[in-house]
Formats: structure tokens, sequence, C-alpha cells
């Protein structure tokens, strides 16, 4: 399913992410005989402001959609790293200067014990001096995470999975953690056309409706809804 595009934001996604959404992610837009709004065209509408740093208020055809956008842009990366990673491990990129940090043993130890596991996670994280270590690269596709933060969230999950045995579920568990760290934080602002290509992205994305961990994305009033509020046509 394809949509009408708004200059990217920073980010915009790239070859390999998820197809179009599917079931009850998004609300189906309606046939219109004559020329259609973006507002008729989008199901998630056309972006009109931010509230309080966190949501998005859009105009659908069916009224106001309010966007949680760091829920819906968490679910927006997890589906890239998924499509990324498939079998294989994800590209990373190298950084400029490693970032470093002092370390816990356990996270020494971890970072050393589970070196091919980062590495298939786009991670390259190793000791640099006694309890001190090194991050000289990321996942390409997270190119906004904190490396530092990313990293200490990662040896903490992989600190509990004996990677000798990492099944599917604790893959993906990792590539949530990944995904939280890697998406739009609160309170910062964007522009309309970064809004906008947010909403795209949800409508290309699937089971966009829900974050990873199962709190709703955005939320449909009608206009009918709107006109109770206001006691209008009564």
């Amino acid at each position: 399913m394809l949509y009408a595009q708004e200059p990217p934001p920073r980010w915009a996604p790239q070859a390999g992410s998820a197809g179009s959404a599917g079931g009850a992610a998004v609300p189906t837009a309606g046939a219109s005989s004559g020329p259609a709004s973006a507002s008729d065209t989008w199901p998630l509408g056309r972006a009109l402001a931010q509230l309080a740093g966190a949501y998005i208020l859009a105009e659908n055809a069916q009224g106001l959609v309010v966007v949680d956008m760091h829920a819906a842009h968490e679910r927006i990366v997890y589906e890239r790293l998924k499509a990324a990673q498939g079998q294989e491990a994800l590209a990373s990129q190298p950084l400029l200067i490693p970032a470093t940090f002092s370390a816990t043993p356990t996270e020494v130890a971890t970072a050393e014990a589970q070196a091919d596991a980062l590495a298939a996670l786009g991670l390259d994280v190793a000791p640099l001096s006694p309890g001190v270590l090194a991050v000289r690269a990321r996942p390409a596709a997270l190119p906004d995470a904190d490396p530092v933060a990313l990293a200490r969230a990662v040896l903490a999950e992989l600190g509990e999975v004996d990677a000798s045995r990492l099944v599917q579920r604790a893959r993906d568990d990792l590539l949530a953690t990944m995904a939280c760290h890697g998406a739009v934080r609160a309170n910062r602002n964007l522009t309309l056309p970064e809004m906008n290509a947010l909403l795209r992205d949800m409508e290309r994305t699937e089971r966009a409706d829900q974050c990873n961990h199962g709190r709703p994305t955005w939320r449909q009033v009608t206009m009918r809804e709107l006109d109770g509020l206001f006691l209008r046509g009564r």
C-alpha cells in the first residue's frame, strides 16, 4: 500500500523496511468520487501539531488522530531491525571516536563472552582497560541511538541469556530493547514534515497500532465524539 510522501525525517525508512500495514493496524480510507484531500487519502491523516512534546495531533476523514510518537516510532524501528536482520547479522556503523564507559565486572564478562552475539546485533563492544568498555560500532539502522545506553541495555539482556541457546524470542527481546533506544524520544520538537513522515511510516508498518510492549500507538476521536463533548447538535 503506497501513500503520498512528505519530505522524510532523519528516521526515514531504508530499503528493506516492513511492508504495508495489515489488519487493524490503520483505519481504511474511504473512496472518494472527487479530488481527495490529504486527510481523506491518508488513513492516519495530516499532521496538525505536536502536544506536550509527546503526541502528534492529526486530522483524517473520521476526525482527530492522537499518536504517541515514541511508541509509534519504537514499533517502526523494531520492524525495521527485524527486516534488516532476518537470518543475517545487522549491519554496523563504526564510530569515528569510540564511546567509552565505566563497566561493572558483569558487563565486562558479558562483553567478552558474548562478542559474537553483539556482532550479530551490529555492536562492537570490547574492553579498553580494566573496568572500561569501548563501543566502537553500533547498528547502522540506529544512527541516533546513544551508543553507551544501547550497549549497556543489550549487555544487560545478554547477561540473562545463554548465547549458545539464543532462541528467536530472546533475539526479538533484544531487538525490542534496541528499538526503544533508537526511537525518537519524548520532548523532541518535530516539524510538520517530520510528523507527516512518521504517520506515513506507521501506515506502511505491520502491527503499527501497538508498540513493542503492547501499548496503543494511536487513538481515533471521531467528529461525532468531538461534537458530543461540546454538545453540538443538541
